[in-house]
């Protein structure tokens, strides 16, 4: 709020500092005014701190949730997840910061590195300013959080491979999570070595990285506002880049508000499901879904346990993926109800919206800085209870466990 953190006259006024400071370390990057006019070089210094002080944040408190967990758990269920998790074992809390921090660091500079030449010898920018576009662009991808300090976000570099590839990049391996980089570090040409949650994580992630980049692509192929205009491998480029922002970065390089109506629900799906747990992506993440698939196969199947990639998931994992997705299509469903009663937006764009909100994406049609004062409130909750949400509810159910001493009787009520 204070008016060196203002490119104008006076400071910002208390709600639009609230949704920025929320939306930067919450890393998700939606924004009620336009970030490099509206903010000075301190504001943007302030909120380019916010998202690394959240994205390091989320990080290492999931990592260390997980440690915690595994240390409530009875001797054979530690040894068991000692050695399937071998990514951070049960180790001490040091080494899990000292990783974070390291492997934010790395990625992070890597990819400044990148942007900030493609800047310089790409587009004519002199070195301080290329250099501060690298990394800020960089510290915002890696964390997923979105920001960009260009009007229009990157659709400028729509057909630009070496800012959008780059970007995308570091979106992806920030959204992996800790536990599986640590892993893959170690075992990365050995995938028969890698523990369960890595399996599940980077299997799921690439597939879903997959279908996403064909679903844009097939959806949007024809339409002159967003890859109509543009030549095959810039669709091919710009259908990627949207089927990775969604998970949950916040970067586009088309304009969202231009897309069809199965576009935005498709992309609603892919930011409900989120990234990695222990990263910087939001959503329910992707084990999670995946769990409740391989549930479903299971239930179809009619087999009595639930089983993925030859490892048997327990009833409280299963309870639990069950948990955090219904209470989160609760909290949605609540938010995009609330928010159609105050506004007279469509409802496509207000899901759009919370969807976005909620899993910490960033992305928009448009609407957000529109909204009315409590609508943005809304927003601001939704934001900071998709952030820490999931986790701490994982982790408070893992840790409340309860011994029955008895049995009730079976009851069968009829379902479907």
């Amino acid at each position: 709020m204070l008016p060196l953190s203002r490119a104008g006259d006076g400071g910002a006024p208390a709600l639009v500092a609230l949704f920025t400071s929320t939306s930067a370390v919450c890393v998700t990057g939606l924004a009620v005014v336009d970030t490099p006019t509206y903010w000075s070089g301190f504001g943007q210094a302030v909120i380019l701190g916010l998202i690394q002080v959240g994205g390091f944040g989320i990080m290492t408190l999931a990592s260390l949730l997980g440690l915690l967990v595994s240390r409530r758990m009875g001797l054979r269920t530690r040894l068991t997840a000692a050695a399937e998790t071998k990514s951070i074992g049960i180790g001490d809390v040091r080494a899990v910061l000292l990783g974070v921090a390291k492997v934010s660091l790395l990625f992070e500079s890597v990819t400044a590195v990148g942007l900030t030449l493609r800047f310089l010898l790409g587009y004519d920018e002199p070195f301080g300013r290329a250099a501060y576009l690298g990394l800020f662009h960089a510290v915002s991808a890696f964390n997923n959080a979105g920001f960009a300090l260009y009007t229009d976000n990157l659709m400028g570099f729509v057909t630009d491979p070496w800012i959008c590839l780059p970007i995308a990049f570091a979106v992806i391996v920030g959204g992996l999570g800790f536990p599986v980089l640590f892993e893959l570090r170690r075992h990365l040409a050995r995938p028969d070595r890698w523990s369960l949650h890595t399996r599940l994580t980077v299997w799921t992630s690439a597939a879903l990285l997959l279908l996403g980049t064909l679903f844009v692509s097939w959806s949007e192929w024809t339409n002159p506002g967003t890859l109509g205009p543009l030549d095959t491998p810039g669709r091919l480029l710009a259908g990627f880049f949207q089927s990775v922002m969604p998970r949950t970065a916040g970067f586009n390089s088309l304009d969202y508000g231009a897309m069809n109506s199965g576009t935005l629900l498709g992309t609603n799906v892919l930011m409900f499901i989120g990234g990695g747990s222990a990263g910087t992506a939001g959503g329910i993440k992707v084990t999670t879904f995946v769990l409740l698939f391989f549930v479903i196969i299971a239930e179809v199947r009619g087999e009595p346990t639930v089983h993925a990639f030859d490892r048997r998931i327990g009833d409280r994992v299963q309870r639990q993926a069950l948990t955090v997705a219904l209470l989160s299509v609760g909290a949605i469903v609540s938010a995009a109800l609330l928010l159609l009663e105050i506004t007279d937006f469509a409802t496509d764009r207000i899901l759009f919206e919370v969807v976005s909100a909620f899993a910490t994406v960033g992305l928009s049609t448009g609407i957000t800085a529109d909204l009315p004062g409590s609508g943005q409130l809304v927003l601001v909750f939704l934001m900071f209870l998709g952030r820490l949400g999931p986790i701490t509810l994982v982790s408070a159910l893992a840790l409340r466990e309860r011994q029955r001493l008895y049995q009730l009787p079976e009851g069968r009520p009829l379902i479907g």
